[in-house]
């Protein structure tokens, strides 16, 4: 398969590679990594910034007239024949990850072009795992053809998602979604990159994935993979217009469809009726501290099972689950 890769993804690899070292390096001492808060909860380190040097400066020795989007350098317009080729860089997915040395997080890189996604990078430094998809090419990690999962009930689905984390962040309505999909999947997992998620999904070690508050970073790459590993990527709502509407909703064609099903109604594009239906339904005061049957879980109590007990039961059954 390497013999054949596009050229343009074969320099992405490079980019990727290179990054995934400056990250595997400072992992060996994290504590003397400098940190720098850009709000609470939210934090950017001197080695994300050292990564996306290193990947903007292999892309552009490569291709100089592209342009650039990334996460922390922001957006440079493309040249002459490039400008139509945007190049979507986050260089650590998963930060906070990073700085505590909780081994889940990962370099991404797509290109779009004229706003189509056509290749795409998620590098795992800590497993040294290459997952990577050329449009109309497949799917690929460590040069192995990925494909979702073949499940078809939710109710043997393991499942990936977010919390919210940022000041004003929704908990109320996301705690209500959560507690509509927990009693309806094998079980829930947080692992805290999005990108790295989405190649999860895509290389069906997980069967879906949903978040809130991400931007084009954190989805372009793994969006691509996704679809062309035979899932399906769009917003709360479905539509696949998604990229820069900050949800993201993936897995295979038939959950893909149960999930939106639940999860819809707490789009920010759902219907007037399904938004206020939600906020009719939100607790006003705290839950009380009670044991409470599945069937009928508050939003709290889901939550607290997220957290403190993550296997479901039936969890187990599910092979290719790598948490």
């Amino acid at each position: 398969m390497s013999s054949n890769l596009h050229p343009m993804l074969n320099v992405a690899i490079k980019a990727a590679r290179t990054a995934g070292t400056i990250i595997n390096r400072a992992a060996l001492d994290v504590e003397s990594v400098r940190v720098t808060v850009k709000q609470t909860n939210d934090f950017v380190t001197e080695i994300d910034q050292m990564a996306e040097k290193a990947i903007i400066e292999t892309l552009l020795t490569a291709y100089p007239d592209h342009g650039i989007l990334a996460e922390e350098s922001g957006e440079q317009p493309g040249k002459h024949g490039g400008a139509d080729h945007v190049w979507i860089i986050d260089p650590l997915d998963g930060t906070t990850n990073f700085i505590h040395g909780f081994p889940v997080y990962c370099v991404s890189i797509a290109l779009a072009v004229k706003g189509k996604l056509e290749q795409a990078v998620i590098y795992d430094p800590s497993r040294n795992d290459l997952f990577c998809a050329t449009k109309g090419r497949g799917a690929y990690m460590n040069e192995r053809r990925i494909r979702v999962a073949k499940r078809t009930h939710l109710r043997d689905t393991l499942l990936s998602t977010g919390f919210p984390f940022r000041p004003g962040d929704a908990m109320k309505p996301y705690l209500a979604m959560l507690g509509d999909v927990m009693p309806r999947c094998a079980g829930v997992r947080r692992p805290g990159s999005a990108a790295l998620d989405l190649a999860y999904v895509a290389a069906g070690f997980s069967d879906g994935f949903f978040e809130q508050g991400l931007s084009p970073w954190d989805m372009a790459a793994g969006a691509l993979l996704v679809t062309e590993a035979g899932g399906l990527v769009g917003n709360f709502t479905g539509e696949a217009n998604f990229l820069h509407q900050g949800e993201c909703l993936a897995a295979n064609p038939k959950i893909y469809g149960q999930l939106v099903g639940l999860v819809g109604k707490y789009s920010k594009f759902a219907s007037a009726g399904d938004k206020a239906a939600v906020r009719q339904g939100l607790p006003t005061e705290p839950a009380a501290t009670a044991v409470v049957p599945a069937a009928t879980v508050t939003p709290e109590a889901a939550f607290t099972q997220a957290v403190q007990a993550p296997a479901a039961s039936g969890a187990s059954d599910t092979p290719d689950a790598p948490f």
